[in-house]
């Protein structure tokens, strides 16, 4: 397939290229600095800026379907605010394009811990990730109104963190998915292995979903 990439250079974004271009797919990754990139076949890397639904528009026509993995960075100050502009100039740019599929990589603080409860709620929720999850919980909201797209919303684990590829793991809904009295956890290759999954064979368009072992 002919897949878009935005976040490429990122955390998850970098394993989700990995994890496609292993699979043998083509992929066009968008940069605001194309120099961040190394030559490798079958990725093309081409200069577009995420916060314009133009440049997104241009940079993703033609192509199966596009995932995002857009985040302005943990220790971003303005996280909140740019999270959100950037994640709507995506949605808007690629229904501007006419692709039809998009993956949206979101986090795990919108997830539920109980009836009613979501993590980002919860006490102990560490305050240096909470306006990224603030953020990503109101663009969920936002694209469950979406009916132009065939989208998905993937929730990693809580405990997201470098690790082997196994291919092996849980898939679940709105809920953390647990080990024991704990959150599970998923190595970040892994959840590349799960989103590459989901765009090779869709299972969840226009839902919601989460991963870990």
């Amino acid at each position: 397939m002919n897949i878009a990439l935005i976040g490429g250079t990122g955390f998850v974004g970098s394993a989700v290229l990995e994890e496609l271009l292993q699979r043998g797919h083509q992929v066009t990754a968008l940069a605001r600095s194309p120099a961040k990139y190394s030559a490798r076949a079958g990725l093309k890397v081409v200069a577009a800026d995420v916060l314009d639904a133009t440049q997104v528009a241009h940079a993703v026509e033609g192509h199966d379907a596009v995932i995002s993995a857009y985040n302005p960075g943990w220790k971003e100050p303005q996280i909140h605010d740019l999270f959100l502009q950037g994640s709507r100039a995506v949605i808007e740019g690629v229904k501007r394009s006419g692709v039809k599929r998009l993956l949206v990589v979101g986090g795990a603080g919108s997830l539920y811990v109980a009836p009613g409860v979501q993590l980002v709620d919860t006490p102990g929720f560490p305050a240096e990730w909470k306006q990224g999850a603030l953020a990503a919980r109101e663009l969920l909201n936002q694209i469950r109104q979406e009916t132009t797209l065939d989208w998905s919303f993937v929730s990693p684990a809580v405990m997201l963190a470098p690790g082997a590829r196994t291919g092996k793991f849980r898939i679940g809904g709105d809920e953390v998915l647990m080990d024991g009295d704990h959150p599970a956890g998923i190595s970040v290759a892994d959840l590349a292995v799960a989103l590459v999954d989901e765009i090779e064979t869709p299972r969840h368009l226009k839902r919601r979903f989460t991963v870990a072992y």
